[in-house]
């Protein structure tokens, strides 16, 4: 189980790619303060609400300075059908290495229905302008959770 990242530690750098398949990588924005957020699978009901709640409230979060990548363990095809069918204007990357969620913390054992089984644990990491982590939720709630987020920044 990979370690969970605290406030201070250095932001594991990555470059996943997106639903077009062009790379996004954390230094493209180094200056800003970035929202990455672990889900683990499009197109399913809680990560559909979670993504959709970001979505609503970029204008918000991008006039406070933040950009929002979501990361799933899905491949750029199904991160594009889940865009495009939902609407989403948050940046969707892949890692179906998993490579990026374990150096976040976000892949391991979780609880399923009562049962112990590893996969992509729903996280939220805030970094800041100098890709240090500013605030690092793990366990998050789908729903709920972007309201959170905003009160717990102070936006």
């Amino acid at each position: 189980m990979s370690e969970r990242l605290q406030p201070g530690d250095t932001a594991p750098a990555f470059t996943l790619p997106d639903a077009d398949g062009n790379d996004v990588s954390l230094v493209d924005h180094k200056g800003r303060k970035v929202i990455v957020y672990f889900y683990p699978r499009a197109l399913t009901p809680g990560c559909t609400k979670q993504a959709c709640d970001f979505t609503d409230n970029l204008d918000l979060l991008a006039a406070a300075g933040y950009d929002v990548i979501g990361v799933s363990p899905d491949k750029p095809e199904k991160l594009a059908k889940f865009r495009d069918e939902e609407n989403l204007k948050v940046t969707l990357v892949g890692d179906p290495a998993k490579a990026t969620l374990e150096a976040y913390g976000a892949f391991g054992e979780k609880k399923n229905y009562g049962k112990t089984v590893m996969g992509v644990i729903r996280s939220t990491i805030v970094v800041d302008e100098e890709g240090k982590i500013e605030h690092a939720f793990y366990n998050v709630k789908a729903t709920g959770h972007v309201a959170k987020i905003i009160r717990d920044l102070g936006i």
